[in-house]
Order: C-alpha cells, then sequence, then structure tokens
C-alpha cells in the first residue's frame, strides 16, 4: 500500500505530466494556426515565442530539397516570413492527428511529440494540392516556458488537386421533399 507521502507526490508528477502535454499540444496547434494564416498581419511576436533561440526546422525525404534545414529561431522565421509577404497562400489548412507526446523525467527533461498532418493548400497562382506529412517535434521548456526545439516534417504524400473552394451550393435537405405521415 502506498503511503500518502509517495502517493501525493505521484499524483503531483502526473498531473505536471498531463499540464505539460496540454501546454505543448497547444504551442504546436498555435504554430500550425499561424501557419494557415500567413501575411502581412501575421503576429510575428507569437510565431517567434513558440522556438527556442536554437530550435531547428527541417524537412526530410521530399522536403528536405523543397525546405531544407534551418538553425536557430532567427533563421526559422526568415523561412516563415518567406511565405507570408507576398502571401503564398490563398488557402492553406493543416489537420493534426495521430497525437503521441511523451514528457521526459528529470530535471532540464523535455519531450517529444509526433503527429500525422494532413495540409489542404491553394497558392497566390491558384493551384491547389493536398498534402500529407509525419510531425516529429523536440520540446524544450526555456524561459520557464514549453518551447519547439526541433521540427521535422517528412513528406508521406503529396496531390495536386482541383480549387477547393468552389461556388458549388451546400447540400442541406429540402424540407419539401419530406414524406407525410
Amino acid at each position: 500500500m502506498m503511503n500518502a507521502p509517495s502517493g501525493l507526490a505521484a499524483l503531483e508528477a502526473r498531473i505536471a505530466r498531463l499540464e505539460a502535454e496540454r501546454v505543448i499540444r497547444q504551442v504546436v496547434t498555435t504554430y500550425f494556426r499561424l501557419c494557415d494564416t500567413l501575411g502581412p498581419q501575421t503576429d510575428w511576436t507569437a510565431m517567434e515565442a513558440l522556438f527556442t533561440r536554437e530550435a531547428t526546422w527541417e524537412g526530410r525525404g521530399r522536403y528536405r530539397k523543397a525546405f531544407g534545414r534551418h538553425e536557430g529561431r532567427s533563421a526559422i522565421m526568415a523561412m516563415l516570413r518567406s511565405y507570408a509577404d507576398p502571401a503564398h497562400f490563398v488557402l492553406n489548412a493543416h489537420y493534426l492527428t495521430g497525437e503521441i507526446i511523451t514528457v521526459h523525467e528529470g530535471p532540464g527533461a523535455g519531450a517529444s511529440a509526433r503527429w500525422m498532418m494532413l495540409q489542404v493548400s491553394t497558392y497566390r497562382d491558384g493551384r491547389s494540392d493536398l498534402r500529407s506529412a509525419a510531425i516529429d517535434v523536440e520540446m524544450a521548456q526555456e524561459n520557464g516556458q514549453w518551447r519547439i526545439a526541433c521540427f521535422v516534417t517528412e513528406n508521406i504524400f503529396s496531390r495536386d488537386v482541383g480549387p477547393w473552394n468552389d461556388e458549388a451550393p451546400i447540400s442541406v435537405p429540402d424540407p419539401s421533399m419530406e414524406k407525410s405521415a
């Protein structure tokens, strides 16, 4: 049977781990929300605050050639700003699933996280595509805040598609077609 202090310590550790997972999820969700709206109005202060000073951002697989590797917060911001002015995307939406977050034990320990991502985009030139990528993120605490220390995106598939947002009517039930009792 557990004695009260060790039981309480275990509960406190569990709560701290769950809280870290929640904050990490929020950091990554905020990153993708900002990426969905890259443009002249992007909140660059908020974007910059998501990364550690020495963070890395890299593409792997097909994404290595497209995105390369960027070392340091300022290099990452420069890469992201290149998509913003003029705005590269007319429509950009990231959907995350398959989340796994592991908070490491010990002082100064970080966390590892993984998501599967689906991205739908329409570009300034009118092209549209659908992409999927594996997202691997290493998190660290810097100045008491969870931040992205290493962001890796690896393409799973890419497919050109027609425009996402056309003027087709939205299908809803037609009340005049309902059967009478």
